[in-house]
């Protein structure tokens, strides 16, 4: 795994992590929906969501970690007092669903590899080529025969018109456009492995 790096306010990150061993986390559709629940909990407050897929045994997110002072001004946190660490935080998530997953299926011992890993996003490019990968992962992986099928990302929330907690705007803004975000999962399909290796070394 690589060297773990600081998140820092107003940069954007690709997070990941997975089970121990290669296991499975989520042996149910409920425990996805529940961690993705955690995740609302314990990180949502602390970083914006721009994409993430859930996969039998591993976890992709696209985020942004909020700026201090809009944390401050949001949840009225005084200067002298210090912040919230979205690293703590990350850690509250998973501990939070493993404890949750030893109850549940009387497992013991560690549930994920290891704590979640991140790379920086630095350029308008990589934004869209790894948001288009989180999204087609689980085609990558054979769950799937078309990624758009796939219950748990945000491929489709992106798409919708309902109310979400993902920063859909922008990621539409990224691509130039509903049409072009679609246009640009759909094309680069087939074009997946030399998008991959952009990305894929960095994780798992």
């Amino acid at each position: 795994m690589q060297k773990m790096i600081q998140l820092e306010p107003g940069k954007f990150y690709h997070l990941y992590t997975r089970g121990n061993n290669k296991e499975t986390l989520f042996r149910h559709p409920d425990n996805y929906h529940y961690f993705l629940q955690l995740y609302r909990k314990y990180v949502a407050p602390y970083a914006d969501t721009f994409a993430y897929c859930l996969l039998p045994n591993h976890v992709h997110f696209l985020v942004r970690v909020k700026e201090e002072n809009a944390l401050k001004l949001k949840y009225k946190i005084e200067d002298n007092k210090s912040l919230v660490s979205i690293n703590r935080q990350l850690g509250h998530l998973l501990n939070a669903y493993a404890k949750a997953i030893n109850l549940k299926y009387n497992r013991v011992g560690r549930l994920f590899q290891h704590r979640f890993g991140r790379k920086e996003i630095t350029s308008e490019a990589y934004f869209t080529r790894l948001a288009f990968y989180i999204h087609f992962n689980p085609q990558h992986h054979g769950l799937i025969d078309n990624f758009s099928d796939w219950d748990f990302s945000s491929y489709h929330s992106i798409l919708a018109k309902g109310k979400t907690a993902l920063q859909r705007d922008e990621v539409l803004e990224w691509f130039g456009g509903r049409d072009e975000y679609i246009s640009f999962h759909h094309e680069n399909a087939a074009d997946f492995a030399s998008i991959a290796s952009l990305v894929e070394e960095d994780e798992l």
